[in-house]
């Protein structure tokens, strides 16, 4: 197993736990990808490492991502590769399962559901406006129910053989680097497959500035992505970057002295009301937080998509 470390002191400890909890039916080892933290991050990973003969770390200069994962990937062993965020929490049986469904379905990556979850305050409405499908969209790792072939994953299990034909991940991807090693992969002719029993708990950004932060890095890198590999796109991905363009139409019409500028910004306020009133929030602060948690993540995503320039901490 995998496992990229950065400024995650708050989460890595829970997370090493939940993997050496695995029952996978045979041994496995444990490699730590530490970026440069101002946090515990390093202590905390030197400690596993020290109790845990299987647990080695080793440096990421970088701290980029796709580089901590194709360090940790060299150092670590065995036929099977599993991916794991140091902000995710593995249920028990998910290796185990991973592995019996990669030999069921001949796929080169297996993944499940990521299911935010905070621990408490705005980081649980951070969460369940991430869970909403009207604030993180449609993608079946969000919350799908019917296994098959996708497009891409949560995480990952992969096949090591599959993983090093096509390069492992891409260094210069900071953001986006899953969807596209899984496109590669696709491209070289492996299936990549959904397993909805696979479901992984996930720790989202706990303030709505770290969450503005990423989603403006994702859309940037998105872009960067499509331009590398047009055909990836899906119609979905343009919701964001279209509900900006046309905010900022509808400000001009405004200005311009023209009610019908309100049309696109009442409809999206509506729409984000309906969407408050299914989820699990109560309060009207709360709400008032979900509500600005949902324009955080469309209108970061969009604007980073429009105009962000690639780069950031991942």
């Amino acid at each position: 197993m995998v496992i990229p470390a950065l400024q995650a002191a708050a989460t890595l400890d829970t997370c090493i736990q939940a993997v050496l909890a695995q029952d996978a039916g045979e041994a496995f080892d444990i490699t730590i990808a530490v970026g440069p933290s101002g946090d515990e991050t390093r202590a905390i990973a030197d400690a596993a490492a020290a109790m845990y003969p299987n647990v080695r770390v080793v440096d990421n200069p970088s701290g980029a991502t796709p580089s901590a994962l194709n360090a940790a990937i060299a150092a670590s062993e065995g036929p099977i590769v599993a991916r794991v965020d140091a902000q995710s929490i593995l249920p028990a049986g998910y290796l185990r399962r991973s592995a019996a469904t990669l030999a069921r379905t001949g796929a080169a990556n297996v993944g499940g559901v990521q299911r935010p979850v905070g621990n408490h305050g705005r980081q649980a409405t951070i969460a369940a406006a991430m869970a909403s499908s009207f604030g993180s969209g449609p993608a079946r790792f969000r919350r799908g129910r019917v296994e098959g072939p996708v497009d891409t994953v949560y995480l990952g299990v992969f096949l090591r053989s599959a993983l090093e034909s096509v390069g492992g991940f891409d260094d210069s991807m900071r953001r986006n680097q899953d969807y596209d090693l899984n496109w590669r992969l696709r491209a070289a002719g492996h299936l990549v497959w959904f397993d909805p029993e696979l479901v992984v708990e996930y720790r989202p950004r706990p303030t709505l500035g770290r969450l503005w932060d990423q989603h403006w890095q994702y859309g940037a890198w998105k872009r960067y992505s499509l331009m590398q590999a047009p055909k990836s796109l899906r119609v979905r991905q343009l919701a964001a970057p279209a509900l900006v363009i046309g905010l900022a139409f509808s400000l001009g019409a405004l200005l311009a002295g023209s009610l019908l500028g309100l049309v696109i910004p009442i409809l999206y306020l509506l729409a984000a009301v309906v969407a408050c009133m299914r989820c699990p929030v109560t309060g009207l602060r709360d709400r008032a937080v979900l509500l600005t948690a949902f324009a955080t993540m469309h209108l970061g995503w969009g604007s980073g998509f429009l105009v962000g320039r690639r780069g950031g901490r991942t």
